[in-house]
C-alpha cells in the first residue's frame, strides 16, 4: 500500500487516533498536513514523523469549529492538491437528557457534526479534482446506545448518517465517503473525557475481559482501517461504509467470558 504523491489532512492530529493516523499515513508515503489546537503537541509529533524518514506534514494549529476555510487554503497553497480528508476531530462529555446541559449538547454537535459538514464542503472541490476520499472517525456509540453517553452517541449517530449521504451525493464526483466505527481504543480520550488514569485503566482492563477478541483496541488498529478506506487500490469499489474496528464487541453484545478461543 503506497500513498506516495497523495496530499491528506488529519484532524486531531495532536493525540490517539489521529496523531497515529497522520504518522502511519506519513510512512506511506503521503505528504500530511496536521490538525489540532495544541502547538507543542503537533510540533511533537511533526517532529517524530520527520525522524522517522517521512516527508515533514504541514502543521496547522487550528480549531476545526471556526478554521476550516484556512485548514483547506494552508493545505492547497503548500501542496497544491488534495486527496484525503481524515476528519477525526471530536469529544463528547457525559450527560442524560434527566440532566441535559444543552451548550454541551450544542458544543459536541458543533465539534462532531457542524466542522465535519463545513470542513468536508470546502474540500469537495479538491478531492472531485484528485478523484479522492473522505474517511471519517466515528464510533460505536453511532452504532449502538450507551448510558449518560446521550449527546457523544447521537452526534456520532448523526456522523454516521452524514457518511451515508455525502457518499451517494459525492460519489458522481468521482470521490468515496467511508467511516471507521472504533470500539474502545486504548488513548487519552477517557481522560479528556473526565475520568482520572487509573478509572480509564480499569476500563481497559474490564473491556479485555469483555470482547471476544481479549484485548482493548490500539491505535495502530485504527490507522490500519484509516489507510485501507483511503487507499485507491485497496478499496476503489468501497464507498458508504461504516467500518467497525471493534473486536467483536457490537456482535458479543458484551458478555463476559464470551471471547473466541
Amino acid at each position: 500500500m503506497s500513498f506516495t504523491g497523495k496530499v491528506v489532512i488529519v484532524t486531531g492530529a495532536s493525540s490517539g487516533i489521529g496523531e497515529d493516523a497522520a504518522r502511519h499515513l506519513s510512512k506511506l508515503g503521503a505528504k500530511v498536513s496536521i490538525v489540532g489546537r495544541n502547538a507543542e503537541r503537533l510540533n511533537k509529533v511533526a517532529d517524530e514523523i520527520k525522524k522517522s524518514g517521512a516527508a515533514a506534514p504541514l502543521v496547522i494549529v487550528a480549531d476545526v469549529t471556526k478554521d476550516a476555510e484556512r485548514i483547506v487554503n494552508e493545505t492547497i497553497k503548500k501542496f497544491g492538491q488534495l486527496d484525503v480528508l481524515v476528519n477525526n476531530a471530536g469529544y463528547g462529555k457525559p450527560d442524560n437528557v434527566a440532566e441535559a446541559d444543552l451548550s454541551q449538547f450544542d458544543s459536541i454537535f458543533d465539534t462532531n457534526i457542524r466542522s465535519v459538514i463545513t470542513l468536508t464542503k470546502l474540500c469537495v472541490p479538491h478531492l472531485e479534482k484528485t478523484k479522492g476520499n473522505v474517511v471519517n472517525i466515528s464510533s460505536v456509540c453511532g452504532l449502538k446506545a450507551f448510558p449518560n453517553f446521550m449527546s457523544y452517541c447521537m452526534s456520532k449517530a448523526a456522523l454516521d448518517q452524514f457518511t451515508k449521504c455525502s457518499a451517494l451525493d459525492l460519489a458522481p464526483k468521482g470521490i468515496r465517503v467511508n467511516g471507521v466505527n472504533p470500539a474502545a481504543i486504548r488513548t487519552a480520550f477517557l481522560q479528556s473525557y473526565g475520568l482520572a488514569t487509573d478509572e480509564a485503566n480499569k476500563f481497559y482492563g474490564q473491556v479485555e475481559n469483555m470482547y471476544p477478541v481479549g484485548r482493548v483496541g490500539e491505535v495502530a488498529d485504527t490507522s490500519a482501517a484509516i489507510a485501507f478506506l483511503a487507499d485507491d487500490k485497496s478499496a476503489s469499489f468501497l464507498t458508504e461504509i461504516l467500518l467497525p474496528v471493534d473486536g467483536g464487541s457490537l456482535t458479543s453484545g458484551l458478555i463476559p467470558d464470551k471471547r473466541i478461543n
